[in-house]
Parts: structure tokens; C-alpha cells; sequence
């Protein structure tokens, strides 16, 4: 194989490659070459020794890619499948004749978003994926350490109805206390932006927050304000699930909770990596709608 460099994507021999990295930067420290890591589709950041990484082939990169996105158009088809659904119970319940909705047709108004990644290549897959499954949606590359300072001003200029702040996270090295806030890369960072978020709107009704990255410190994220958050069982969370949680929340009807199961199992990692609390929709129905 080939010499590593900053861009290359690779595995770590020591846990048998069972996850692709992006090379972000490579340091000697003491001697020894030390490399900073980034997941591919997982929200995880990691350093290993420069000897314990593996090049990954193109075409198992390709690969990777292929099945990943693969798993994404599944879980939209379902998104879509839903809110057909979702979207004749509406109608029926919102326009009153003895036989349903009639030839009255509606259109949605979906809740929007505001989505601050510490991580661009992730924030443009969701970016995409919000165009595709119809959400409106702002975003912002900003780092972990800068969300809690630039938030509030984006909320002030955008109002959505909901955040999203995630990046990047995991356990810091020699971690052994995981209920320790300061044993993770960025669980801190996120909870200053949930609490500099809830000092623009403390309402979790009025404004829904989804908030955390991979091995996140669950409980502190929802105790600091967040409705949805990782990670529960500090497991790894994929680029897509913020989305997946939000676009659940965006188009369920304002007059409905969200099923937390429901909503949980439509992402890609499940329960073991995203929780939350009891929280209403922020879609609605219209009617009638304009030719024009």
C-alpha cells in the first residue's frame, strides 16, 4: 500500500477495519506519527498511530458507498410511503363532508430547519437529503467549538422550528468514567449550544432540538434542553439519522405527539444510538390548493 495522506480514506488495523476514516491531519507527537480521524458516514472522530491504519482500496470506497446510500433511498421510500398516508388522514380530518375529503385538494407546510454541522462533507449529504424528502432547510458549517457562540444569532435570522447541532464526537483516549462530560471530544460543546439554543426559545414545543454525534453524552444533551439526542448506548450514529428524526418531527401534524418509537426506529442506528422525549409535530395541512 501506498504512503497515507491527508484526504486518504483508511481502517484501523486493530479493529479490523471495521469502519472507513477520511485522514484529517497527520502530527508527530513525541516521536511517533499520530493521525486524526473522521468517519466516513459515521459520526465519530478518533486518532490511531500512523502503523495501525490500512489504505482502503477505491473500489471498496465505492463500494461503501453504494450500500450506504443504498440504506438511505430505503428509508426514504418508507418517509414516502408514510406520509401518503399521513397526508389522507389529514384531509379527511380537516375537511368535513360525510364521504372524506371529496376532491379537495391540500398542501404541506412542514416544519423548518436549521441544521449547524461541525463537519461540511456530512452537512452537505443532509443538506441533499432534506431537498429530497421536501424539508426547508438552512445550514451552516460551524465547528463543535463555535456552535454555542453562533447559534443564537442564526436562530434570531432564520426562526425555524427546528435545530439540529451535530459533528463530530467519542471518547477521548484512556476514557473509563463515561458518565463524565469531560470524557468525550465534544459532548460539552453540544450542551452549550442546546443551552445558548433554549435561551432563544425555552419551549420544546416552539422550538425542537435534535443535538449530539457518535458515543454522545446522551443524558446531559436532553438535560441541557435537547428533545432528541445521542447517543444512549454510546454507540455510533450515521451521518443520515439527524435527519431521519427531524423530517419525522417536520411532517407530523401539529394536533399529534410523536411516537418516539416510531420515530427511533426510522433511523438507521435505532435505539442503542438516538433517544428523546415525548414532543409534537410541527406540520400543516392546507387546503384548498391554488391552481396558480
Amino acid at each position: 500500500m501506498g504512503e497515507i495522506r491527508v484526504g486518504d480514506i483508511v481502517g484501523r488495523k486493530s479493529y479490523g477495519k471495521d469502519i472507513y476514516f477520511k485522514v484529517c491531519k497527520i502530527e508527530d507527537i513525541e516521536g511517533s506519527k499520530i493521525v486524526s480521524l473522521k468517519g466516513l458516514d459515521m459520526r465519530l472522530c478518533a486518532t490511531a498511530p500512523l502503523e495501525d491504519l490500512d489504505l482502503i482500496e477505491p473500489s471498496k470506497v465505492a463500494s461503501y458507498w453504494r450500500m450506504t446510500l443504498a440504506k438511505n433511498h430505503e428509508a426514504m421510500r418508507h418517509v414516502f410511503k408514510r406520509r401518503q398516508a399521513e397526508h389522507q388522514r389529514s384531509l379527511i380530518r380537516s375537511v368535513t363532508e360525510p364521504d372524506g375529503p371529496g376532491d379537495v385538494e391540500g398542501f404541506d407546510v412542514p416544519g423548518s430547519v436549521l441544521h449547524i454541522d461541525g463537519d461540511s462533507d456530512y452537512l452537505d449529504l443532509c443538506m441533499t437529503t432534506y431537498k429530497q424528502l421536501k424539508i426547508p432547510a438552512e445550514g451552516y458549517h460551524i465547528s463543535e467549538l463555535q456552535q454555542a457562540e453562533k447559534v443564537y444569532d442564526l436562530l434570531v435570522e432564520h426562526r425555524p422550528d427546528l435545530l439540529v447541532l451535530t459533528g463530530h464526537d467519542g471518547f477521548a483516549k484512556g476514557t473509563k468514567d463515561l458518565t463524565e462530560i469531560k470524557s468525550y471530544h465534544h459532548s460539552t460543546n453540544f450542551v452549550n449550544a442546546v443551552q445558548a439554543a433554549r435561551r432563544y426559545e425555552k419551549s420544546r414545543d416552539d422550538l425542537v432540538i435534535f443535538a449530539g454525534a457518535c458515543q454522545s453524552h446522551y443524558e446531559a444533551l436532553l438535560s441541557a434542553g435537547a428533545n432528541f439526542a445521542s447517543s444512549p448506548q454510546r454507540v455510533l450514529i450515521h451521518a443520515f439519522d439527524p435527519v431521519f428524526v427531524v423530517e419525522k418531527v417536520a411532517y407530523t401534524s401539529i394536533y399529534d405527539p410523536i411516537p418516539l418509537r416510531e420515530v427511533i426506529a426510522g433511523t438507521i442506528t435505532g435505539f442503542d444510538g438516538i433517544g428523546g422525549i415525548e414532543t409534537r409535530g410541527k406540520h400543516r395541512l392546507g387546503v384548498p390548493r391554488s391552481p396558480y
